[in-house]
């Protein structure tokens, strides 16, 4: 299905276009009364004439009285060097053609577009959002998600290129990251599990994204394979920034935070114990630490630790201590590796019997003791003794990398090649084109991928 829609320009604050749209907005009813304040939010922090000038973070912010978490954490990271990604693509719409729509999102609100950048002919991801209809949580949210996009810039992290209003809508411009995410890795080629090596060089991608979150003052709380996006030249980037949560308040980094991640139900098999529990104890960035150590099982064994347990039973489950495991000859039986595993509740990846079907049994492999060794102390009960990500990337288990990514991860893919690979004639003149890289993007598992 082609994603093909009348085209408009942004519009500048101030201008006579934006007085016209702004006075039909007041005059028509909106989907929340925060909508509307949101749509005056972008227009006065992402001004679509100035995006090269824009400062998030800069004086004016510090001098508001309604300051928030992100601002928080600003303040008391100043020294931080502030380098702008939203600055190399045009905030206007007319620069995009919208090939074809590859998901929707945030209760459909949202579409995303597969487009390509008519200036230089990249191809991008743009996510659509309808801001009339958006309720005052996910003004929130996505408040909390572009202060995030503006004070990030690092190679781990999926930048923002560009952010602007066009009509009623919020248009999001990132890279389109041509392998997808990992998750969709695994579920179209590796579906028993990933090798050892191609592992390592993501997970490695991963920690880096996540240092720099740590360092930053925040804890991610969503991380998962499919918010790890890898591009076609083996760039691994993270994502999934809207459930991130910031540790400092009032100039000060705090020891722990409360706060339970919105929009949370589809994340809670990667969640850590201490999340979930929401005691007085409260949470730091340990807790994404766990959560790598459940991604690290989801790559490994094609599957995702106790995913397939209703919510009460996987709580218990990782408040008793159940520790997750990686599936091969070291922690399945002998007698059973003659066994096809089934993915029924009872193989939910944490170190539980094999199903009883007849076959050759995928998990017949050894991942290395440095491999187990990663994972465990990822998944340790007590969060004190989970290392952070700084020390976790010196861990043995990265030892066995020795060149770049842009250089082993797309030949450690293959068969698999990035969706960039098709011809740009073919995109653009060629409705077969077309219809085949819509045929290799229904590979990808979209709706739970966050651009």
């Amino acid at each position: 299905m082609l994603g093909r829609r009348p085209q408009h320009r942004g519009v500048g604050l101030g201008s006579p276009e934006w007085t016209r749209r702004k006075a039909r907005f007041d005059s028509t009813r909106l989907g929340s009364a925060g909508s509307m304040s949101f749509l005056r939010w972008v227009s006065e922090k992402l001004s679509v004439e100035s995006l090269r000038d824009l400062e998030l973070f800069g004086e004016q912010a510090q001098a508001s009285p309604h300051r928030n978490v992100h601002e928080d954490s600003e303040e008391s990271l100043s020294s931080a060097p502030r380098q702008d990604t939203m600055c190399s693509f045009l905030p206007d719409s007319t620069s995009y053609e919208l090939l074809t729509i590859v998901g929707r999102g945030l209760e459909d609100l949202m579409t995303v577009n597969l487009a390509r950048y008519r200036p230089t002919g990249e191809l991008v991801a743009i996510r659509r959002i309808d801001l009339e209809s958006c309720t005052n949580d996910m003004v929130t949210y996505l408040q909390g998600e572009l202060h995030v996009s503006k004070l990030f810039h690092h190679p781990s992290i999926l930048p923002y290129k560009s952010v602007f209003i066009a009509e009623n809508e919020l248009w999001v411009i990132t890279p389109f990251m041509a392998y997808g995410s990992a998750r969709d890795l695994i579920s179209s080629h590796f579906t028993e599990g990933m090798s050892e090596l191609s592992i390592a060089y993501i997970l490695l991608g991963v920690l880096r994204g996540l240092e720099y979150v740590h360092h930053m003052g925040y804890v991610h709380r969503s991380v998962k394979a499919s918010h790890v996006l890898i591009s076609a030249d083996g760039q691994v980037c993270l994502s999934g920034l809207r459930s991130i949560f910031s540790l400092i308040r009032h100039g000060q980094r705090a020891r722990v935070v409360h706060d339970f991640p919105q929009y949370s139900v589809r994340v809670l098999p990667w969640l850590s114990p201490e999340v979930l529990q929401q005691n007085l104890q409260g949470y730091d960035f340990r807790s994404d630490i766990y959560s790598l150590g459940i991604t690290a099982c989801e790559l490994a064994n094609g599957h995702v630790p106790f995913k397939d347990m209703a919510a009460t039973q996987m709580l218990l489950e990782k408040l008793n201590g159940t520790v997750p495991c990686l599936l091969d000859t070291t922690t399945i039986p002998p007698e059973d590796l003659s066994m096809k595993p089934s993915r029924s509740g009872a193989d939910s990846g944490i170190c539980e019997g094999p199903g009883t079907s007849s076959g050759s049994h995928p998990y017949n492999r050894t991942f290395s003791p440095q491999f187990h060794a990663f994972v465990e102390l990822c998944l340790q009960r007590d969060p004190e003794k989970r290392p952070s990500a700084s020390a976790l990337s010196a861990h043995p288990f990265f030892k066995q990398i020795k060149r770049r990514p842009s250089e082993a991860l797309p030949e450690l893919l293959r068969p698999l090649s990035p969706i960039t690979s098709f011809e740009s004639v073919q995109l653009r003149d060629s409705p077969a084109g077309l219809a085949s890289l819509e045929s290799g993007l229904s590979q990808l598992d979209v709706d739970d991928w966050d651009f």
